[in-house]
């Protein structure tokens, strides 16, 4: 082979293994003589063999799982919790230049955080707040990750394992709440009709007539009962008003 052939052949080679494809999602991270030249992508990107060196880095948003933490709480309740961190990579370079490892580096944040947070909080909040603590701990992972180029967009607490004896507390406390709720409901019922009572009582003491046709709807009332026999008392102070005036008057 010619050598002019054989020149063009490794030129040609080298451009090709020069050449980089970069998708849309995708930046890369030039270093010229090892120092920071600048961002490329997406597209075609050409890197000098054995000047340039480019580190690809990925834009999409990242799941990342955070394990199982073993917290306690502060009312002292063990509890074994995890959480979902969705986060993505703003700067490149960042990422790239100062941590070795972001997704790495991320995770064991977002351990310590989750077992800092809950620990900070009670066992009722953690079960009743949880959108609370799910923005505290977004915030203070964003902060801890912001010079790394990471944004953390949404940190989800997924499952809160509990003891068996505190589950069984926590079920003995819910009885013990809703047998106070009814007892509650219940004597405000007797008080209330206790006040109807009152003001019937009242009412009919200034309308004797009143008292007479509510004796009458009574009689009616009894006597759709089936019994055959009857025995109702029949208060004088109903038929006085229908008696006439004593003789002599």
């Amino acid at each position: 082979m010619p050598f002019g052939i054989a020149v063009v052949v490794l030129l040609l080679v080298l451009l090709f293994s020069a050449l980089r494809v970069l998708n849309e999602y995708e930046r890369g991270v030039m270093f010229t003589l090892g120092r920071f030249t600048g961002i490329k992508g997406p597209g075609i990107v050409f890197v000098f063999p054995m000047v340039q060196q480019m580190r690809k880095v990925d834009l999409r948003v990242i799941v990342l799982n955070v394990p199982k933490q073993d917290v306690i709480t502060r009312d002292n309740v063990s509890v074994k919790v995890n959480a979902v961190v969705y986060f993505r990579i703003i700067d490149a370079g960042k990422s790239i230049i100062q941590v070795a490892n972001a997704y790495d580096a991320t995770s064991q944040v977002a351990q310590t955080t989750l077992r800092s947070v809950v620990g900070q909080h009670e066992m009722d909040d953690l079960l009743a707040q949880r959108d609370k603590l799910n923005a505290d701990l977004q915030r203070i992972l964003d902060q801890a990750t912001e010079v790394w180029g990471i944004k953390v967009s949404n940190v989800e607490i997924k499952d809160v394992d509990l003891d068996e004896s505190m589950i069984r507390a926590m079920a003995k406390q819910a009885e013990a709440e809703r047998t106070r709720r009814a007892k509650i409901i219940h004597a405000e019922g007797e008080a209330q009709a206790a006040q109807q009572l009152v003001a019937a009582a009242h009412s009919l003491a200034r309308e004797p007539s009143a008292l007479q046709l509510r004796y009458l709807q009574t009689l009616a009332d009894i006597s759709h009962e089936k019994t055959q026999i009857i025995v109702f008392p029949l208060p004088l102070d109903l038929i006085k008003p229908f008696l006439g005036p004593p003789h002599g008057e």
